[in-house]
């Protein structure tokens, strides 16, 4: 678990993606630290330094989320700033709708709603085609055996030719995320993930929309999930205030690219109204 802390400023917890870790976030830590706030990064389940329990079923979105709660409680709080990426961002998005007291805001970067992935996954061939290694992650144990039989190069080359800003990514970079793939048991519950994303549960959810503001910051340039993505996000949330910030020049890993751009859309968002 990554943390900056400056004053006893309301908590923002950051939420990571795949396949990354606490790291990731390395900008945005500092940055909201220096503003003032108290700021965590975790490990998400089965990654970095947090506990790899075993099975599939360990993995589904119901335990990702009830993680979260679990975690602003610990931290002594009753509520705080949610921001999440990627499946950081699917776990904020079911987080929120699932026990809204605790969150008093949501940032969401290049991380579909839930249901607006469904609709696209089943409804847009050129969305199921980016999406071809979710239907792979399905395999039992292959996924796994690749990956590590060409020594992790799949995690690099993830992020080497997805970025917009290679020079972001450096070896020293890469191999942080690689280290972090690694660890005995992380593979596997990273793919499981995946492995829950077709559940009937999961699928027919009903989203409850609470009216709290969400902000959306998306790279346009996202080779993973397509714009198309934010088409009817009201849908899903219509009682949330939701602004879309769009950086043309940002791949899928949008605060890596772009760390100031994403810093201060996030603070002007944050900082709107005052926050207990």
């Amino acid at each position: 678990m990554a943390e900056g802390q400056a004053g006893k400023q309301p908590l923002v917890l950051l939420l990571h993606g795949f396949p990354e870790f606490s790291f990731s976030w390395r900008d945005q830590i500092q940055g909201l630290a220096q503003a003032g706030y108290f700021v965590v990064a975790p490990d998400l389940r089965g990654y970095g330094q947090s506990d790899r329990p075993i099975g599939r079923s360990q993995y589904r979105l119901e335990e990702l989320q009830s993680d979260v709660h679990e975690m602003v409680r610990a931290l002594g709080y009753s509520s705080c700033v949610l921001v999440g990426h990627d499946w950081g961002a699917a776990i904020a998005w079911a987080a929120v709708d699932d026990r809204p007291e605790l969150y008093q805001r949501l940032v969401i970067l290049n991380g579909p709603h839930p249901g607006a992935f469904v609709r696209e996954f089943f409804t847009n061939p050129r969305q199921l085609l980016r999406s071809w290694y979710m239907l792979f992650f399905q395999l039992p144990w292959l996924p796994e055996f690749l990956i590590r039989r060409n020594h992790y190069e799949t995690i690099r080359w993830m992020f080497s030719s997805m970025t917009t800003q290679r020079q972001r990514f450096s070896p020293e970079v890469l191999n942080r995320f690689v280290e972090n793939a690694s660890q005995p048991g992380a593979l596997s519950a990273m793919i499981h993930y995946y492995r829950n994303i077709l559940r009937p549960s999961l699928l027919l959810r009903k989203w409850k929309s609470p009216p709290m503001p969400i902000k959306v910051i998306w790279g346009e340039r996202d080779a993973a999930l397509g714009v198309e993505l934010l088409d009817g996000l009201k849908s899903y949330f219509p009682k949330a205030m939701i602004q879309v910030h769009r950086i043309p020049g940002a791949s899928h890993w949008v605060q890596q690219d772009t760390p100031d751009e994403v810093n201060r859309v996030m603070l002007e968002f944050i900082q709107d109204k005052p926050l207990n």
